[in-house]
């Protein structure tokens, strides 16, 4: 049973973008390691900007200096 886990900031999908992620990944197992759809788990995480860091800064703080 193939678990895949997706994070994202809240900011950074729609609804629409996460059903493709989704169908996508579980897609994509089953044609390169021939696994069952119906046991394929994705896990979308969306973690708040505050919470995640690039280059020593939250994206927060990132996105408003690049405004």
């Amino acid at each position: 049973m193939p678990y895949v886990n997706i994070k994202i900031t809240k900011k950074g999908a729609t609804a629409d973008q996460k059903q493709q992620l989704i169908k996508g990944v579980t897609e994509l197992l089953e044609n390169v390691l021939n696994k069952k759809p119906e046991s394929t788990v994705v896990i979308i995480d969306e973690i708040d900007t505050d919470n995640w860091g690039i280059g020593g800064e939250s994206v927060t703080t990132k996105n408003l200096r690049e405004q």
